[in-house]
């Protein structure tokens, strides 16, 4: 058996492996091991197994390589991917047989002892990364089968595997940890300060600037039986798609823009080989303001909800670009979906949503979503005095959005998912699209029609107007200023994108912009009956928005100081100087 040991784990059990459990102290890494079929390699000292038993073969790379994805699927890390990035904003409430932890986050009792405080996973994942970056010269220089393309490619991958983990990681906690160094020997201690936001999103930056020629474009055609590689691994368009939210963070807007730009065309030219190749293979696209997009309504029916299957239910559609792959009956599932959205067996899970999110949509009286909106049938339905969160959840979902006047109309029709293996997306093509609107918004009042078409087009889509329709389904009229604008995609993005790990993010970029938390604030508390005006005061320290360092984190490196909105009463002792 060959045993590769990357990480070990600081301030935890002793380990057998004795010195190098102290390597990385204060980034809380555990004992991780591949192993193959064989004998324990206990005999001989770690680096021996490492530096010259392991690292031979183009195998090996890939090894580690699989286990970089393998790591981001793991339920530790898609749970905080999907909590990170919703359970604070307003899309989310309690749902049924919630933890305590769960409880207190969605009160905004949020402190350092909370287990999903714990970046555990994210550091892992991080070293197995800096891990490829560092061996795969060396089994390039051994091994004459490993060519040099192949080498740059799979760097590529770890590389924007690492900075998606560092991306989490800022926009969670600000302030992180950062290092490409791998753990390889026993005398490195990684003991270190937290690297300032921005410094850390300019480094994952230029990181992803100086590999992405050398990512792959494609794996297979798009006919292929394995095409779902194209968005289930890294591609040059995944790194495009990361670049460009990172510019938009940064306030880049004109390389932000150029990346969207770079992606969308891809998607357009992808579209017409399709339609080139096999008019059968297009039937269900349509153009929407020029962007191809699944529509609704299969072809040849009258019954909406064929977008959500193909996106959500089937997973890997024309519109992916990267996101991560379950397959049925493999050792890890996707229980981020079946523990808080909910199950076959258990309609609400851990998180439901607000009120005011469903409420009246059939009706024509709910403020975010008019009564012909296909999404808020998708992502939500009435379960136990609260709305139960299906998106993902449903494995398929069908409906008449024509002439609804009440929920009756709908003629909904639904299944649940069988299993746990429902896919995760990164990053799908209507969110480029809507990246692309804000980034134009920004940019200045040249840009608006640009950005009002994008949202249209995406808005369009779920409601089945497609380009053969006269009537918009937004109005330009209605958005002329910056300010409505700027809510306008704010709010299609929080109806496109609800529950996919994006809202909470979205609130903080806004926040960061504004230099305020007011119209965070204003959105957050729509979800709030008791305590209002706690929350809102609360909420006004623009600390808070970030999260506390977990405190086995301030108890093991010196060097991190707590987030000064958490460092008050009894946790201040864990802030250390």
């Amino acid at each position: 058996m060959k045993q590769l040991v990357i990480f070990q784990s600081l301030g935890r059990k002793k380990q057998r492996m004795g010195a190098l459990s102290k390597k990385l102290l204060g980034m809380g890494i555990t004992t991780l091991m591949l192993t193959s079929c064989g004998d324990f390699l206990d005999t001989l000292p770690l680096n021996d197994v490492v530096l010259e038993n392991f690292w031979t073969q183009k195998s090996d790379v890939t090894s580690v390589l699989n286990s970089c994805y393998e790591s981001l699927e793991s339920s530790d890390c898609i749970t905080r991917m999907g909590l990170w990035g919703e359970i604070r904003s307003d899309n989310m409430i309690q749902g049924a047989s919630t933890s305590y932890q769960v409880s207190d986050i969605l009160k905004e009792n949020l402190l350092p002892t909370n287990g999903f405080t714990n970046w555990l996973v994210f550091y892992q994942t991080i070293n197995r990364c800096n891990t490829v970056c560092h061996y795969a010269p060396v089994v390039q220089a051994k091994d004459p089968n490993y060519t040099d393309a192949q080498m740059r490619a799979n760097i590529a991958e770890a590389t924007a595997i690492r900075a998606l983990c560092y991306f989490y990681l800022i926009r969670t906690f600000k302030d992180v940890p950062y290092t490409t160094r791998p753990s390889i020997d026993d005398t490195e201690i990684y003991q270190i300060p937290a690297t300032p936001f921005n410094a850390v999103l300019d480094s994952i930056i230029n990181d992803l600037e100086s590999v992405k020629d050398f990512a792959v474009r494609r794996y297979y055609t798009d006919d292929s039986s394995n095409a779902y590689y194209n968005s289930s691994r890294i591609t040059r368009w995944a790194i495009y798609a990361m670049l460009a939210d990172m510019y938009l963070w940064k306030g880049d807007w004109d390389k932000c823009i150029s990346y969207c730009d770079l992606i969308l065309d891809y998607k357009k030219l992808q579209y017409k080989e399709l339609r080139e190749k096999d008019v059968n293979n297009v039937a269900d696209l349509e153009l929407f303001n020029g962007y191809p997009l699944i529509m609704e309504q299969e072809t040849g029916s009258v019954l909406s909800g064929h977008a959500y299957n193909e996106i959500f239910g089937n997973g890997n559609s024309f519109e992916s670009i990267f996101e991560l792959y379950f397959r049925n009956n493999q050792s890890v599932s996707n229980s981020w979906v079946t523990t808080y959205y909910g199950s076959n067996s258990n309609v609400l899970g851990q998180l439901s949503a607000p009120d005011f999110l469903y409420k009246d949509a059939a009706t024509g009286n709910n403020k975010l979503y008019t009564r012909n909106d296909c999404r808020v049938y998708e992502n939500m339905q009435s379960a136990s005095s609260r709305y139960a969160i299906t998106k993902y959840a449903r494995q398929t979902v069908s409906m008449n959005t024509k002439n609804v006047t009440t929920e009756a109309d709908l003629k909904l029709q639904a299944t649940r998912r069988s299993n746990a293996y429902s896919n995760w997306i990164i990053y799908r093509m209507t969110d480029i699209m809507l990246i692309k609107a804000e980034a134009s918004v920004q940019k200045g009042e040249e840009n608006f029609p640009v950005a009002f078409s994008l949202v249209n087009a995406v808005n369009k889509r779920a409601k089945n107007a497609y380009t053969s329709a006269v009537t918009d389904t937004l109005k330009a009229k209605d958005y002329q200023s910056k300010q409505q604008l700027e809510e306008l995609v704010l709010d299609e993005r929080q109806r496109e994108l609800m529950f996919e790990g994006k809202r909470w993010f979205d609130l903080v970029r806004l926040a960061r912009r504004d230099g305020d938390t007011h119209r965070l604030v204003s959105r957050v508390v729509n979800k709030y009956v008791d305590n209002v005006n706690a929350i809102r005061i609360k909420l006004a320290d623009p600390n808070i928005i970030y999260w506390p360092y977990y405190e086995e984190e301030l108890k093991v490196n010196p060097y991190l100081v707590q987030n000064p909105a958490y460092n008050t009463g009894d946790n201040s002792q864990l802030s250390h100087k």
